[in-house]
C-alpha cells in the first residue's frame, strides 16, 4: 500500500484540487482506504491509475454530497473551496461562485459516461487529445467527437449561468 501511496499521492491530490478547488486531506485518506478496501475488485484490464483517478473522483463527489462538506460550508461560507477568489470579494459573491461550481460539477456528472471521461480527462485531469485517445484505447478523432458533444451539452444545460 505504502508503493501505491507513494506513486499515486501527486495524481490524488491534483484530482482532488481540480474537482474540489482545494487540497483536502480528509478526501485523500478516503481515497486511501477505499483503495485499500477496494484493491482486490481491481481487475487489470485497465490502467491502475485509471482507475484510482476514478475512485478519486467519486470519492470527491461523495464528498459534495456529505454531511460534512455542507457543515463546512456553513461554517466557512465555502471560502476553502474557491480559495483563489480576492479578498475583496463580498460573501455574496463567494456563495455564487460555490453554486456555479457546484451546478457545473452535477452537469459534468450527469453526461453519458463516455463523454463524462473525456471531458473530465481534459479538463480537470489536463490530458492532450491524444493522451485520452491513448489512455481510454479510442481514436483522436473519436476523442475530438465526444468533446465537442460534451461541451455542446453543458453549454445548453448551464446557459443560464452565462447570463448571470
Amino acid at each position: 500500500m505504502k508503493e501505491i501511496i507513494a506513486e499515486n499521492k501527486g495524481l490524488i491530490r491534483a484530482i482532488i484540487r481540480k474537482i474540489t478547488g482545494s487540497y483536502n486531506e480528509d478526501i485523500e485518506q478516503e481515497v486511501y482506504i477505499k483503495t485499500w478496501r477496494n484493491l482486490e475488485n481491481y481487475k487489470e484490464e485497465g490502467k491502475f491509475k485509471q482507475w484510482i483517478s476514478a475512485l478519486t473522483a467519486n470519492v470527491c463527489r461523495d464528498y459534495f454530497k456529505s454531511r460534512q462538506y455542507r457543515q463546512d460550508s456553513a461554517e466557512t461560507g465555502g471560502e476553502e473551496i474557491l480559495e483563489n477568489i480576492p479578498t475583496t470579494v463580498s460573501q455574496e459573491e463567494v456563495l455564487d461562485a460555490k453554486m456555479r461550481q457546484k451546478l457545473i460539477l452535477k452537469a459534468v456528472d450527469e453526461l453519458p459516461a463516455k463523454m463524462r471521461k473525456v471531458i473530465i480527462l481534459f479538463e480537470f485531469e489536463g490530458l492532450s487529445q491524444e493522451q485520452i485517445s491513448k489512455k481510454t484505447g479510442v481514436p483522436v478523432g473519436t476523442v475530438k467527437s465526444r468533446l465537442f458533444n460534451a461541451r455542446q451539452i453543458l453549454s445548453q444545460k448551464l446557459s443560464y449561468l452565462k447570463g448571470e
